[in-house]
């Protein structure tokens, strides 16, 4: 019973790790052998496929405009998402209610809606092409979902700690800064990884707000057909890369998530 337990988390594990590892082992082979049958690991090895995409600028700029705009993302919404779930959490004020819920509701519409406007507003204002036309786009979801997520955390902190450090003589952003915010580190930390998750995986407004300059991977990695079909070996390498920043955002925010999970609203 007790080697029971552990057959099904570690049977559940494996399946959900069976689709990187089929990733991982096809970016090892030629296209020509993975259109050639079945095999579980590479009969002829080659890293041709990583060597074209670190050496290619094309590749290599997608990775770089991506996580620039990921950033100056998750840079935009937790900086204007910390106020605001401040005064939710610690305020109330005629409508309040409406406008919280008002706010998820942006969260709650898909993408496609605001991919016409946004594409002529930031074409008429000369921001096109430009990794900060896909962060704003993408901050008008993720500044509601980190308004949601933060204020959760800030409810949790009691309104005595605010009164004590106005009497201590702190002004507010001294407060803000060096007392409050690291009693909700777990709450930006969650915030973070979420904002990052969803900036890095939108492919549909990061493709129609970019065109050559500001072009992200994913857009890249759709672009990759030729005449003799798509080059699966490159397409598989790009995967497995593409992962990496998100396993490793995953790892430096491992415990503020299991706090989250714990504490406050995920």
């Amino acid at each position: 019973m007790k080697n029971f337990r552990w057959f099904v988390p570690t049977l559940y594990i494996l399946f959900l790790m069976a689709p990187i590892y089929w990733l991982l082992n096809m970016s090892f082979k030629t296209t020509n052998e993975i259109l050639g049958g079945f095999s579980l690991w590479p009969k002829d090895f080659t890293i041709d496929s990583y060597v074209e995409i670190l050496t290619n600028p094309v590749w290599y700029n997608g990775y770089i405009n991506s996580l620039s705009y990921v950033l100056l993302n998750m840079i935009i919404s937790v900086s204007f998402a910390l106020p605001a779930a401040y005064a939710f959490s610690r305020y109330r004020f005629l409508g309040d209610k409406h406008l919280f819920f008002w706010l998820l509701t942006n969260r709650m519409a898909p993408p496609a809606v605001f991919a016409l406007p946004f594409l002529q507003l930031y074409s008429s204002m000369g921001l096109f092409d430009t990794p900060l036309a896909v962060a704003l786009a993408h901050a008008l979801f993720n500044i509601p979902l980190s308004v949601w997520i933060l204020e959760g955390f800030m409810s949790g902190v009691p309104k005595e700690i605010d009164e004590t450090a106005y009497i201590d003589g702190y002004s507010f952003p001294r407060f803000f800064v060096k007392i409050f915010m690291p009693l909700i580190a777990s709450g930006i930390g969650v915030t973070a990884f979420f904002v990052f998750m969803f900036s890095w995986v939108e492919l549909l407004l990061a493709k129609t707000l970019t065109s050559v300059a500001a072009k992200p991977i994913a857009a890249v990695m759709t672009r990759t057909s030729s005449t003799a079909g798509y080059e699966l070996g490159l397409l598989a390498a790009a995967g497995v890369l593409t992962i990496i920043p998100g396993a490793i955002v995953i790892w430096f925010v491992r415990n503020h998530i299991a706090k989250g999970f714990a504490m406050g609203r995920v």
